[in-house]
């Protein structure tokens, strides 16, 4: 990273090296895509309970799957120094997993705008993860959250990226 008065050119300091929010405007207008993952392990008696419908709390998958959703509309008013965005499509999954055991969350996040989604994709993985946590703790508050990592991110200046493979 080249030095500017002083400070690295990191683009959320100013040359003061204080926070600042960086200036998209003059950027393209693009269509961005960014998908992220996580998981989150527990016995395999509380995953058969979520399976079956029968967590004290009501429909855990249905709740953390909004839960998802919402949260990458609100990224801006949670992460300091993001853009607010109109996002035009959020898309959370979560799959059982009867190997972890537990479930495999993936979120998608599409956009026309100067800058990219990565954010909200991460974000919206991990409220899903943590409402997942929250709708099941009274069967188990051993679940661990893990793995929670950008898959890909498609569009604007800086091109795209794909996270290299992870074996299991």
């Amino acid at each position: 990273m080249q030095e500017k008065d002083g400070f690295s050119s990191l683009s959320h300091l100013n040359n003061r090296g204080e926070a600042q929010m960086v200036d998209v405007s003059g950027k393209k207008i693009t269509r961005r895509q960014a998908i992220a993952v996580g998981k989150i392990t527990m016995s395999s008696e509380t995953l058969t309970v979520i399976e079956a419908g029968n967590a004290p709390k009501g429909d855990v998958l249905g709740t953390a799957k909004i839960a998802g959703i919402m949260a990458a509309k609100q990224t801006a008013n949670l992460i300091p120094l993001c853009h607010p965005l109109p996002i035009h499509k959020i898309e959370v999954e979560i799959t059982p997993n009867y190997d972890l055991p537990g479930y495999e969350i993936k979120a998608m996040v599409a956009i026309k705008a100067e800058t990219g989604v990565e954010m909200e994709a991460l974000t919206a993985v991990s409220v899903t993860a943590l409402t997942l946590y929250d709708m099941a703790k009274a069967l188990e508050k051993s679940m661990q959250i893990q793995e929670i990592r950008l898959l890909s991110k498609t569009g604007g200046k800086s091109g795209n990226y794909f996270a290299e493979e992870k074996s299991s």
